[in-house]
């Protein structure tokens, strides 16, 4: 289980946070990791990640994963072949790659036999409940007109946040516009373990910077 209060820095498919450069990214965030003795992971494509997991100690997470097992299943991406590739965990249910909550329920039952850890994203309160109900390690709460935005989650709409924090007996970490040490603060105020950040880091002309400056929120 990754250890909390963390910040988990989504590379989305940015070309920033693709190939080399997601190599390169990963090393700050494992830098700053050390140095400021705290909790970061990333989450990166599926092409990068064996490359990634090999070139730092914070963990590595898959974007996205399938609820399959080894065997004829052209395409998918599964849980058994994301560990051999050096991951710890994976995201699902993203914004941008929503699956229905029995795909959900699949994929984490997969996740599991594999000790791996499973950050379920949803969109509102209600659909946290019911993604909770597949027993994933997390639940991300982002609303998706928020993402990528610089007004965060936690300042616009902090009762999204407590309402789910309240309703779900699973840590929850909060993203959508993370971009500040007071973003992060006011998450865990709320009652979150965490955050999930992308774009506040990765399309950042100084991501140590950034990253610093978000882990200083933890404290």
């Amino acid at each position: 289980m990754l250890k909390k209060p963390v910040i988990v820095v989504n590379f989305k498919a940015y070309k920033q946070g693709t190939g080399a450069n997601a190599v390169r990214l990963a090393k700050i965030c494992d830098h700053v990791a050390m140095e400021m003795d705290a909790n970061i992971a990333v989450a990166v494509q599926a092409l990068d990640l064996a490359r990634v997991a090999s070139s730092v100690r914070i963990p590595v997470f898959a974007q996205h994963a399938d609820g399959f097992e080894l065997g004829a299943h052209t395409g998918a991406v599964l849980p058994e072949a994301l560990q051999y590739a050096g991951a710890q965990g994976t995201l699902v249910n993203h914004s941008e790659w929503k699956i229905p909550l029995p795909n959900i329920a699949a994929a984490v039952k997969q996740c599991r036999k594999f000790d791996m850890d499973i950050i379920a994203c949803a969109d509102t309160p209600e659909n946290a409940r019911n993604v909770a109900a597949a027993k994933p390690s997390f639940i991300a709460i982002e609303p998706p007109e928020l993402i990528g935005g610089t007004i965060s989650v936690s300042a616009a709409r902090p009762e999204i946040i407590t309402e789910t924090t309240q309703s779900v007996r699973i840590p929850v970490l909060c993203g959508a516009g993370i971009h500040t040490r007071e973003d992060v603060a006011k998450a865990i105020e709320l009652g979150t373990v965490g955050v999930l950040v992308a774009s506040g880091v990765v399309l950042s002309n100084n991501p140590e910077a950034v990253l610093k400056e978000l882990v200083m929120g933890l404290r």
